[in-house]
């Protein structure tokens, strides 16, 4: 098997293609599948390969897939990037307590796909420079000011700037002025950082 392989998984024929080529025209080799059932059934896949598959799947969904990954022992260090609809971040997150590496919200910029792709192979396995980035992390984190910390904690349980500004009675105007804050100070380009960060920084169990 090619290191480079990805392995795809969505149950939409049109994003199947659209993948394929995006990831192909990257320099990697693909295979499709229209199902997690279809990928378990072949088991194609060796340890540590990378995963790209879709959270909402009829049959076995992405968080079930994820499961099964992990109960599988040759399976279970695989690097697997979930990809959501909007306002699935509550699953993305659970996605990442159960090991996926990264989430994209679609639709995506094919930029951010490239680039969580190249992370995943390029990830080392030295466990200090893990440390040293957890350490970083934990440090943005004390450095948010209490108000920045509830809309943080806010953001990555999928809430939005209303539901946030409710919460704490404030204006949405002034989530955002905290939400950009929040974004600034953890170093987060987008939600998917700001997630992966909050559970490595330990604001969400894992």
């Amino acid at each position: 098997m090619p290191v480079n392989e990805i392995f795809v998984i969505d149950d939409d024929p049109a994003m199947r293609d659209s993948l394929a080529f995006l990831l192909q025209s990257a320099g990697y080799s693909v295979r499709l599948f229209e199902s997690a059932q279809t990928f378990l059934e072949e088991s194609p896949a060796p340890e540590g390969c990378c995963i790209l598959t879709d959270i909402r799947m009829p049959g076995i969904d992405g968080i079930e897939l994820l499961r099964k990954l992990n109960a599988t022992p040759h399976m279970a260090q695989s690097h697997v990037i979930v990809m959501t609809g909007h306002g699935d971040i509550p699953l993305a997150v659970e996605a990442m307590k159960l090991g996926a590496v990264d989430f994209l919200e679609k639709p995506f910029d094919d930029e951010r796909l490239i680039s969580a792709i190249k992370s995943v192979f390029s990830q080392g396995t030295e466990k200090s420079k893990q440390d040293l980035v957890t350490g970083e992390i934990v440090g943005r984190i004390n450095s948010l000011s209490q108000r920045e910390r509830q809309v943080m904690e806010g953001l990555v349980a999928g809430l939005s700037n209303k539901l946030i500004a409710r919460e704490y009675d404030i204006s949405p105007r002034t989530v955002e002025v905290y939400r950009a804050n929040v974004m600034t100070k953890m170093q987060a380009n987008n939600i998917s950082e700001l997630v992966r960060q909050a559970i490595k920084g330990g604001m969400i169990e894992s």
